[in-house]
């Protein structure tokens, strides 16, 4: 089993000078903490995408690009590319681009994504959601496995034969996961075409997620593919501390960028009930001391048989040298638990 860690690159807001933080210095500070995570033996890196004031990332790509250079084996990823507002070749070539620097270490993600705001920005109509999604998508899994590529749609123009450069390592094609946040269409449409799974869960308890899971292995089965070669994730809220009072303060970072998010969406403020009942054994955050977290990722992995598990762990944008800690324990303390399973 995987174990990774993703971010968005939150930006704190600072109320005494009205604006968030420096977006620079806070990639810098994400690239110091991906080398550690190399240095530790995570598995994965993934870097999200978002197109907002409160986040430092909208190219993944590139500070994905930045991280190959100062890293050896961390396999590094999008979490997520949204695709329906992006151009598959252009995706492709980035990414194909990313895993020659990397030595075969690239990764994609891809997914609708849960904020909207890339759509007007690159000019595509959220009418369109849907067909601009599987559109892409099925352009972008023929441009993985044919160099030359002839395909049409009806939202993006026709390609006759073109080829598609540089081609990845192992014979052209990429790690291709579709992520999720549940919807059963999308679970059945990965499943069909073989794609590895990855189920964001980051509310409720994890539980209700079984039989989401089971529908994708059943399915996966039923399209003739290889049970052996299965993929499945899941990416949660994680943050790893085992000084108590570091976990308590924490809620004030998470409560910070749930309300910021949930004042566009009509949620109600965030409240400590709610974090103490995430945190809870049932619960669907990773937020604890290392021996609470990895017994919470044993019990994914226990009750549905996941091959990977990415902790996201960057929200509220928590201060550099407690995020270097939380990396520092999720690495030291909380992989070699899970992977002794």
């Amino acid at each position: 089993m995987e174990l990774g860690i993703g971010m968005f690159g939150d930006l704190a807001f600072d109320r005494a000078t009205g604006k968030y933080r420096d977006a620079g210095v806070k990639i810098r500070e994400i690239l110091e903490q991906v080398k550690l995570m190399d240095d530790l033996g995570i598995d994965v890196f993934a870097m999200g995408e978002h197109h907002r004031e409160d986040y430092a990332v909208s190219s993944p790509e590139m500070v994905l690009a930045a991280a190959a250079s100062i890293t050896k084996n961390i396999k590094l990823a999008s979490g997520v590319t949204v695709l329906s507002s992006s151009e598959p070749v252009k995706v492709y070539e980035d990414f194909s681009t990313l895993d020659l620097i990397s030595d075969e270490r690239a990764e994609i993600f891809v997914g609708r994504g849960s904020f909207i705001e890339s759509f007007p920005l690159y000019g595509y109509s959220l009418n369109d959601y849907e067909q601009l999604f599987d559109e892409k998508l099925e352009l972008l899994l023929k441009i993985n496995t044919e160099e030359n590529v002839s395909w049409s749609g009806e939202l993006r123009a026709s390609m006759q034969n073109q080829t598609v450069y540089p081609r990845a390592k192992n014979g052209g094609k990429l790690p291709i996961w579709r992520a999720v946040g549940g919807t059963p269409q999308s679970v059945l449409s990965a499943a069909k075409l073989g794609m590895p799974l990855v189920v964001a869960i980051i509310g409720g308890m994890p539980i209700q997620f079984k039989n989401l899971i089971e529908f994708y292995k059943q399915e996966y089965q039923k399209a003739g593919h290889d049970v052996s070669q299965m993929q499945l994730a899941i990416h949660s809220h994680t943050f790893v501390s085992d000084d108590q009072n570091v976990i308590d303060g924490y809620f004030n970072n998470y409560k910070s960028q749930m309300d910021r998010i949930g004042a566009s969406r009509g949620w109600p403020p965030y409240t400590k009930s709610q974090y103490d009942g995430g945190r809870s054994k049932d619960g669907a955050l990773f937020i604890g001391s290392s021996a609470e977290v990895a017994d919470k990722i044993a019990y994914m992995k226990e009750i549905f048989g996941i091959t990977r598990f990415i902790g996201h762990m960057d929200i509220g944008d928590p201060e550099h040298g407690v995020m270097m800690k939380s990396i520092e324990l999720f690495g030291k303390e909380v992989l070699p638990k899970i992977k002794s399973l």
